[in-house]
């Protein structure tokens, strides 16, 4: 009891003094009026066309290599590092796979079907199938003054992630022929709409969700699809925690820090001062979340591990990510709180509870961590940041029921499709490995191959 009361009140104390800085941080002051207006019968100026900025551009080529990288190598290191020894290699090529798959059928038909013409609020049109009529000056409305083409490449990495963020559920324990076959169909039939919801003109869009990196569309969306895959594959034999190479946690979690800032800045689509606003609050609620898991750790058991410091960076990460564009820094020092408390309770007690055996725990840090953040960015949007999003905190109380809408449509979308996805795939291939092949290992029963060949 002395330890809960101890985590409440340090909890308590950061989260008084977050808000303290909130009450104030002043909305600027609107701007004066014009002297003269314009006259009655005047017409309003045409927009200006769109035009590639080489400014622009040259931040979102990088953005887009940064967000690439978290896949490869930072995703794949961080969760090849947590699981067995004998499963490292299979970890690693799940993501590896992933990437490439996904990279295919994103310029096929992923793109058009996330960001073409809207079609009833559902889903894009199909009119840049195969990338037609995309060349190396066509610009995209939704990114007014890159090329098409960085635009394409960036929403790819996007995908490519999400879809790999999923296995981390299912480690150990999957066919990798299973695994193929899911992100496709998991690519085609639960990504691609979602996306086209929320970020391509879809009906969520339309109802005025904010999502500025990610929060529904890549996080709950992984973190769900993980969780009712790990119960449909069930438990493995030996769920215990055996980290192989906890280094490679810490390097893999670096590069997904490092990596965010293209994540979470580059949705900005421009190099801005809504890019800075982003990149400083990605830091901030990131730094926020790592401590505030290592003191809440420590206080309950004892010690602060190295694997909870990564961790935590990391459901700080996620936590940040829909509201990056849109909260001041006192709301990201307030989510990056939430972010290194919940997700760690989710982790050592819901799970524990439930029984459900979330390998990597995909759900306890994106899928918790995703929803905590969806949520605050309806509390904690500041029109002084990003006018396009203004929270409950700032009178728009409406903006949080949107957001509950949101996450709660992600959520029941996602399960939904998850399940029909896997009973297609055992029924076609099956979706979990011999009991003597996964106690051999992954890496020899899928790969035949070995991570460490020690004499």
């Amino acid at each position: 009891m002395t330890r809960f009361l101890s985590i409440i009140l340090v909890l308590a104390l950061l989260c008084m003094s977050g808000l303290a800085i909130a009450a104030d941080e002043k909305a600027p002051a609107d701007a004066p009026a014009a002297v003269q207006s314009a006259p009655a019968a005047a017409v309003a100026p045409a927009p200006a066309p769109n035009k590639i900025d080489t400014g622009d551009t040259a931040w979102m080529i990088v953005a887009t290599a940064l967000v690439m990288l978290m896949t490869l190598p930072g995703l794949a290191l961080f969760y090849g590092g947590i699981t067995k020894g004998k499963n490292v290699l299979n970890t690693l090529a799940m993501s590896f796979v992933t990437y490439a798959i996904v990279s295919i059928l994103w310029v096929l038909y992923g793109y058009t079907f996330a960001f073409g013409t809207d079609v009833s609020g559902i889903i894009g049109s199909a009119e840049k199938l195969f990338l037609s009529g995309v060349g190396p000056n066509s610009i995209s409305d939704l990114a007014k003054t890159i090329p098409e083409l960085i635009f394409i490449c960036y929403q790819l990495t996007f995908a490519a992630i999400t879809v790999a963020l999923a296995s981390g559920s299912y480690v150990e324990r999957m066919k990798f022929s299973a695994w193929v076959l899911f992100s496709i169909l998991w690519l085609t039939f639960t990504y691609l709409p979602i996306a086209h919801w929320v970020w391509g003109g879809g009906f969520l869009a339309q109802l005025g969700a904010l999502d500025f990196a990610g929060g529904t569309v890549v996080h709950i969306n992984a973190g769900v699809a993980g969780l009712v895959g790990a119960i449909m594959l069930g438990k493995r034999k030996d769920s215990t925690y055996r980290p192989n190479n906890l280094p490679f946690v810490v390097i893999g979690a670096g590069l997904l820090w490092f990596g965010w800032f293209g994540f979470n800045a580059g949705s900005a689509l421009a190099a801005n001062g809504l890019a800075g606003a982003a990149f400083l609050n990605t830091n901030t609620a990131t730094a926020v979340a790592t401590v505030s898991w290592m003191v809440v750790e420590w206080l309950h058991a004892k010690k602060p591990t190295v694997l909870g410091l990564a961790s935590g960076a990391v459901a700080g990460l996620v936590a940040i990510t829909p509201a990056a564009g849109f909260v001041n820094v006192s709301g990201a020092i307030i989510i990056g709180i939430a972010a290194g408390v919940v997700p760690y309770f989710a982790v050592a007690f819901l799970k524990p509870k439930l029984g459900y055996d979330d390998a990597l725990d995909a759900f306890g840090v994106h899928g918790v961590g995703g929803t905590i953040g969806a949520i605050l960015t309806g509390i904690f949007a500041d029109p002084a940041i990003n006018d396009a999003g203004k929270g409950l905190l700032y009178g728009n109380p409406g903006q949080l029921i949107t957001q509950l809408i949101a996450v709660g449509t992600t959520i029941a979308y996602t399960a939904v499709t998850t399940f029909v996805i896997f009973t297609i795939i055992k029924a076609v291939v099956g979706i979990r490995v011999d009991i003597e092949e996964e106690v051999t290992g992954l890496d020899e029963s899928q790969h035949g191959e070995r991570a460490y060949n020690l004499s």
